[in-house]
Formats: C-alpha cells, structure tokens, sequence
C-alpha cells in the first residue's frame, strides 16, 4: 500500500500492481490519443469549453468476482481485495473509458471529447456548453458520481 500525492493536496491509496501488469495480457481496446485530441479540440475553434471529471470513477465499477482474488493484498496483516475496478491495474484506465464511452453513446449525448473519466464540451454560448453539458451529466448520473 502506498499513498500517491494528487495534485489538489489530497492523496490515494493505492496498490502496487506492476507484477500483475506484467503477467496480464494486452487488452486490444484502443484509447484516445493525447495529441490527436488536442488536435481535435483546437479545431473547433470555439469561445466556450466546459470540463467535467467523473469523481472516482474506477471505484463506480463493479469487480466481478471472479476476478477479485487476482487484486488480494495484504495491509498491516489482513488480506484484502477490490470489488470494485482499482486503481494501478494496467487494464483500469481502458475499461473504465469503454464504459463511460458506450454510456455516452447510448444516452445519444451531444459531440464532446473524452479521456477516461474526463470530459469536454465546447460551443459559441455559455448557454449552449450549459446545455451540452447538462445533456452529459443526466446520461452519466446513472451511472457515476460527477464532480
């Protein structure tokens, strides 16, 4: 167990899993692009951009079952494992942006760039990223918290 510094002051705890990383299989997912995103975002030339942050995400995913024994770790003596996506498996990150990615799609959500948990809309209004980004948050509502 190690405690990580965030960049607000608060710190996570967090598991070291780079030997479970290194024996786990690649996954063929894709994930986005920094670059091309960036790219992407200065294309549309807008005046007014809007972000959110899905506040921990991760920890809104269910672990399945079977899968929990392979996140065991012990702390001061006890054994304990995840039931919920954690943090610091290589395969977290990709998992949680299909997610939210096919939650977005289903609930037909208005044109916005996404990296894991993190979201952006932009638009010619206040009134119009206000409305996008309403839009957004009812879709995710259901299934995660927003900060």
């Amino acid at each position: 167990m190690e405690r990580v510094w965030k960049s607000n002051g608060e710190w996570r705890l967090t598991v070291d899993y780079r030997g479970l990383n290194d024996i786990t299989p690649p996954m063929t997912a894709a994930m986005p692009d920094m670059l091309e995103l960036q790219y992407e975002l200065e294309s549309k030339a807008a005046k007014w951009y809007a972000t959110m942050d899905i506040a921990n995400a991760f920890f809104s995913i269910p672990l399945a079952a079977e899968c929990r024994p392979q996140f065991a770790f012990t702390w001061r003596g006890i054994q304990y494992t995840w039931n919920r996506l954690p943090q610091g498996w290589k395969h977290s990150p990709t998992i949680c942006h299909g997610l939210i990615q096919t939650a977005l799609e289903k609930g037909e959500a208005p044109e916005h760039l996404q990296y894991i948990e993190d979201i952006i809309v932009w638009g010619n209004s206040a009134e119009e990223v206000s409305e996008k980004g309403k839009k957004i948050v009812q879709i995710l509502f259901i299934y995660f918290a927003i900060k």
